[in-house]
């Protein structure tokens, strides 16, 4: 049997462009998925639990496939003991071929290094916008008077987190980070 796997990050994103090249690729059946590739792929994880000898994995790109060259080496170590093996469409991958599985090595290693890079780059840019006074991330949910308030009240010692949550209309968690912000400034949920 021929599977094929298709992801996209987002649920606003779409398959199309993968889903046309494994079927021009010979792929009987294509399990896809619309989420990260950081978190749970549970698509990935029925793929590859279905998997029997002689059976192939086709992916239109490696990155669509594994989100470090430790997460690919380890999901091809599955696919070799179930007896199957691995094709890349759009990449000279077959680890069917002693080639293909060398130039899987290579590639992968290369978009570790690139996605590394990104990251520093990301870093680096991050924290010279909070240098300059810049907030990075999501805006704050709540304006420095209710914080202020909140804290307020927080002190009295009348009120939990879960009270003032509940008084403010918000997430507990947010009352804990407008506390913290003024009770441990350089505490890590701050960061």
């Amino acid at each position: 049997m021929i599977y094929g796997y298709a992801r996209v990050s987002t649920s606003a994103q779409e398959t199309t462009l993968q889903l046309d090249a494994l079927h021009r690729g010979g792929v009987h059946q294509v399990l896809q998925e619309k989420r990260s590739s950081v978190g749970q792929r549970p698509m990935l994880g029925l793929l590859v639990s279905m998997l029997r000898p002689g059976d192939i994995v086709k992916v239109y790109k490696i990155d669509r496939f594994a989100r470090s060259l430790l997460d690919l080496l380890a999901i091809l170590e599955r696919i070799e003991k179930a007896g199957a093996t691995f094709q890349s469409l759009t990449e000279p991958i077959d680890t069917s071929t002693s080639a293909g599985r060398m130039m899987m090595h290579m590639l992968g290693a290369f978009a570790e290094f690139e996605r590394g890079i990104i990251r520093e780059r990301s870093i680096a840019g991050q924290r010279a916008a909070r240098e300059r006074g810049k907030h990075c991330g999501r805006p704050r949910g709540l304006d420095a008077a209710i914080e202020s308030a909140m804290v307020k009240l927080y002190e009295s010692g009348w009120y939990t987190l879960d009270s003032l949550a509940l008084a403010f209309d918000c997430h507990p968690s947010s009352v804990k980070r407008a506390i913290y912000r003024v009770k441990k400034p350089g505490h890590s949920s701050l960061a």
